[in-house]
This record gives structure tokens, sequence and C-alpha cells, in this order.
């Protein structure tokens, strides 16, 4: 049997140190990765902390994988050895369920993480379902593109799922890891953008990532001018926000989408039914939307803005992500 050479926690917050262990059998319907680079999202550090409460130890994170198909089960199809493909936040799901059987595989009630109860790839090889592995485009450059098949895709997936149209006016919020992809997405989909952010110093920023206007949320009274502006909004932040005011901003049969972690969301009913709003949420995306994406990358020239880390530096950049400093998505190269 192989042995794969990885970087592992012992311990919640614990310091990643070299780890080996014997993966198995290759199943039949699973795609060994040799990896190439590995992006760093916030959620390998949240299962690093345990902070969902459901991590294992020794624990070997990285779900934004980037690499080369090194073998593959007698039943793998879609893929081959030697071609350049990406898995993200899922691994496995079970392709006969109702939820999969529509195109669902996100969904998937048998679905599993690929730093869920599993070995990730911050490892020289990483495996994954053939549904879960899918192929690169030749014009995307490798050394950018990991952090698509979890931050990228997040963004992504709402677009599709609710019709977002060219002609909307739409809002982010947050511009960071997260929302600096969704800027990028709107405004190539055609929407008129605005970008929400309590940092009045990333306006610049925000605007060169495809935002045409800029609202400084700390700015007192700067929601209440904006009320009945917006078809749909996008909050990729993790934090409380002013609820009832962002939700007064929409127009009627607006849409308030959620795909950061934000612990909790508080609205009037009253709010909702006075304009028929809606508020939801969406977990990544299914293997057909993830390929699409890439797709819409490929032919608008989208990538996340990275910083590039050896993989022997693996600790050095879990503080730099922790600190806050991360500029905005964080990739390591292996074997370095």
């Amino acid at each position: 049997m192989p042995t794969y050479h990885a970087y592992a926690a012992k311990e919640p917050k614990g310091k990643l140190e070299p780890f080996e262990y014997d993966p198995g059998p290759l199943g039949d319907d699973e795609v060994e990765i040799k990896v190439e680079y590995g992006g760093l999202c916030h959620s390998d550090l949240s299962m690093l902390n345990n902070d969902w409460g459901m991590s294992q130890y020794p624990f070997v994170p990285g779900h934004e994988i980037v690499g080369i198909v090194n073998q593959v089960g007698p039943h793998v199809k879609n893929v081959e050895v030697g071609q350049r493909v990406g898995l993200g936040w899922f691994s496995h799901s079970c392709t006969h369920c109702e939820q999969c059987m529509d195109g669902d595989h996100n969904l998937c009630p048998e679905g599993q993480g690929t730093i869920i109860g599993r070995h990730g790839g911050f490892a020289d090889y990483v495996r994954g379902g053939a549904e879960w592995i899918i192929p690169l485009p030749d014009d995307l450059d490798a050394k950018k593109v990991g952090p698509l098949f979890c931050g990228g895709i997040t963004v992504f997936n709402p677009i599709m799922q609710y019709d977002v149209r060219p002609t909307q006016r739409v809002g982010v919020i947050g511009i960071g890891g997260l929302g600096h992809l969704a800027l990028q997405f709107l405004r190539a989909w055609g929407c008129e953008v605005t970008a929400f952010s309590h940092s009045p110093d990333k306006e610049a920023e925000a605007k060169k990532f495809g935002a045409h206007h800029f609202v400084n949320t700390k700015e007192e009274g700067a929601l209440e001018k904006l009320q009945g502006s917006f078809d749909f909004i996008l909050s990729t932040v993790n934090v409380e926000l002013p609820w009832e005011d962002f939700l007064k901003t929409l127009r009627p049969k607006g849409r308030f989408h959620i795909v950061g972690a934000a612990p909790k969301v508080e609205s009037s009913v009253m709010t909702l039914l006075a304009n028929q709003l809606s508020i939801g949420a969406t977990p990544m995306g299914s293997p057909a939307t993830t390929a699409t994406m890439l797709k819409f990358c490929e032919r608008h020239n989208i990538l996340p803005q990275t910083e590039l880390y050896p993989m022997s530096q693996i600790n050095e950049a879990f503080e730099h992500l922790e600190a806050g400093k991360a500029r905005y998505r964080i990739v390591l190269e292996a074997g370095k």
C-alpha cells in the first residue's frame, strides 16, 4: 500500500506537523490526485480549531485542491491519469438519492466532506469520488484556481440557483475572500453592482474587482438612503448585521442571500410580508455548477487574488489567515 505524506494537527488549535498514513485500497469510483496547489480557506481554520465540533484528530486540512490525476478506480470514466483537476469541500455523494438524481449532489444526505472524517489535501496526494473531481480548463492558472473550488463556487452557486439577471441591481456585503470573487462574477454577469463594507479604505479595491458603487456601512444613514434599491443582496460575512436595515434596501420580491456563516439572522415577519421578500442560504454548489463556474472564469478571466506560500510554511500561512491579513486568498504549493 502507498504511504501519504501530509501535514496534520494532533489536537484543536494544534501546530500542523509532518504526518504519514496509509489510505488503503483505492475505491472503484475514486480518483487519486497528486497535489500541486491547495487553497487555504477560513473553513480549514475553523476545522483545525474544532469550532464546529466535528473535527477528528489527527486532522489534515485542505479542501481547495488542484493537481494531476495519479490513478483512477475501475469504474471512473470522467477523468483520466495525467489530467489536471480540482477537488473542493465535498469529496463523495451517493449519486442515486433524489437530490443527486436532480443534480444537487451538494445536498446529498450521504455526502462526505473532503476534510470531515477523512484526511484532506495538504499532502502529496488526496482522494475523492469521481463525481466531485472536476477537470480544469486549460487557460486557468493552476497556481490561483484552487480557491474557486470552495470560495468561488460558494458565491457563484446562488447566482445560478436564483436566476440573477444582468438587468438587476445587486449588492455584495464584505470585500474579503468570498466578496472579492462575488464582485467579479456579478460584474461579468452584467449586473449593476454595489459593494458594502465597514472598511472605507477598501473602496478602490472593491471597484477594481467590479463594483460600480461603494457603501461605507459605518456612515450614518448610509443604508436608509438606499431603501428599495436592490433586487438581490449577497452577504459573504460571518458577523451580525443590521438585518432589518439591509432588508429594507431590497425592492419588492427582493432576496437577501447568505453564504457567510453568520451566527443568526433576525427579521420581523412584517418586513418580509410587506414586499414579498425572502431570505435564503446555500452550501457550495453541485459538480455541474462548479464546472460551469470554471468555464465562466476562463471566458471572463476571473481568478481570486492570492498569496502563494510553500507547503512547508503551512503554520505561518494559517497564522497569516487567522490574523485577518490575507489579501484575499492563500494558496500553498506542494513540494516546496
